[in-house]
């Protein structure tokens, strides 16, 4: 009668029949009154002893079956379609050969796991080596008065440089270099460990120190403060043209255009004012009033140069005004044009002394009415053959005309004594015809008794 062969979940694995054996497994199988069963079924007993070693994978393997893969010494199970390993690590102190994907090896040298990955060996863990003590991330739990806190620990040679924490904290246990524990990471503060590299942005500068260590790490109190009061010893260059700006209204400002350097106050109406320490007394030297653009100067000026004034100048301190230098020199650079000396009066223009260049002559007077200044060189001292000239005596005191015509002479009556005219020719003439206020003329008869009065001269002309 043949065998009908089940495996575990009912499935016919084979039928064999009387005198037969079936080979279509790893083991074989046997039918009925099959001669000479007794030595293959102790060979079964043997492969399953020893999971079918071999180098070579078995040829038809049912699912679950395991196999001891003697090129790599590791015991593999049949999942229906290949072998693969069942667990379990390779202690050893160098790499495995003829790995499978999903390997565990652990080196004895080091004590760190590995994991296969089917092309490299990669490391598990921990990251450092037993000779290398307890170095990298550690998660611990540190207690406090608010309750036992969670941290990563920093470790470098079994010794631990820093912790990470979510919050800060106080350790209820002394932690040594970790008196206080921050939101983020902490230092060791016994290790005077620091950060060092670069950084895109900090929350704050430790400015404790002066002391750099070295030309291109400066410590933080070397570093000009925003906030509070500070001193440079070093030169300030501000390499923009919007430059200098100070004050709470950004008053003043110094400023670059085109090379052209600008300080201004820029509040409106606001004043402008520069001041010495004069013998311990803040003096004013310089105010510029900014609501009328006055300028005050406070103290002796020296200009080196022209002085160019557009508009009036007004003296406030003294009626007279005092000038060291031999000429005053006014029109300069300007056109051929009057100019001199106006003094105000009340006119309609005021009284003036100036130069006449049309004329090549000094002229004075007022309300626009002016004449010639004579001078020395106008005289002339022979007036009678320049007769247009100013008249003067010559070296010798002679005073000499052509002629002298007097137009506003008057006349002398007979009797007036109190006539101060000067008398014409004329009346020079006819004097002795008019003495005594009658009409008396040179006659060569006499008088008669009715000529006359007493006193009266006669003249008699001979005939």
């Amino acid at each position: 009668m043949a065998y009908t062969i089940n495996k575990t979940d009912g499935s016919v694995v084979a039928t064999i029949t009387d005198g037969t054996v079936d080979t279509s497994t790893t083991l074989a199988l046997f039918g009925k009154s099959y001669s000479g069963f007794g030595e293959a079924l102790n060979e079964n007993l043997v492969k399953l002893i020893e999971n079918s070693s071999s180098t070579a994978a078995p040829v038809a393997p049912l699912k679950g079956e395991l196999w001891f893969d003697a090129s790599t010494n590791q015991i593999k199970v049949y999942d229906g379609s290949s072998f693969k390993p069942t667990g379990g690590a390779k202690h050893q102190s160098s790499e495995p050969t003829s790995a499978s994907a999903g390997d565990l090896w652990v080196d004895s040298d080091d004590d760190q796991l590995y994991l296969y990955t089917g092309s490299a060996w990669l490391l598990a863990g921990p990251v450092y080596a037993s000779g290398q003590t307890l170095s990298g991330w550690k998660i611990e739990t540190l207690a406090s008065s608010g309750g036992n806190k969670v941290v990563s620990s920093m470790y470098a040679g079994n010794t631990r440089v820093a912790i990470l924490s979510k919050e800060s904290f106080t350790p209820s246990v002394t932690q040594t270099g970790f008196a206080q524990i921050f939101a983020g990471i902490t230092l060791n503060s016994t290790l005077g460990a620091v950060f060092s590299g670069q950084t895109t942005s900090a929350a704050s500068l430790d400015v404790s120190s002066t002391t750099n260590t070295s030309g291109t790490v400066i410590a933080g109190g070397n570093f000009l403060r925003a906030d509070a009061s500070d001193t440079t010893t070093g030169a300030l260059t501000i390499d923009n043209d919007t430059g200098v700006i100070i004050g709470g209204a950004q008053e003043l400002t110094i400023s670059v255009s085109s090379n052209n350097v600008t300080l201004a106050q820029t509040s409106e109406n606001k004043d402008f004012t520069i001041s010495t320490n004069t013998s311990g007394t803040q003096t004013s030297r310089l105010a510029i009033t900014g609501a009328s653009g006055a300028m005050a100067i406070t103290g002796d000026v020296t200009i080196t140069g022209n002085l160019n004034i557009s508009g009036e100048y007004n003296s406030s301190v003294s009626n007279v005004s005092t000038y060291d230098d031999a000429f005053i020199k006014v029109n300069s650079g300007n056109a051929e044009a009057d100019a001199g000396l106006i003094v105000e009066t009340g006119d309609t223009e005021d009284a003036r002394l100036f130069y006449e260049p049309l004329t090549n002559r000094w002229m004075a007077g007022e309300n626009q009415n002016y004449s010639q200044v004579i001078t020395l060189a106008d005289a002339v001292s022979n007036g009678h053959t320049n007769a247009d000239a100013v008249i003067k005596t010559d070296s010798s005191g002679t005073f000499t005309v052509s002629g002298v015509s007097l137009g506003a002479v008057g006349s002398i009556s007979e009797g007036d004594t109190t006539n101060k005219a000067v008398p014409s020719i004329g009346a020079v003439v006819t004097f002795g015809d008019l003495w005594g206020g009658s009409a008396k003329t040179v006659s060569t008869s006499s008088p008669t008794s009715g000529d006359g009065n007493d006193g009266d001269f006669w003249f008699v002309r001979e005939t």
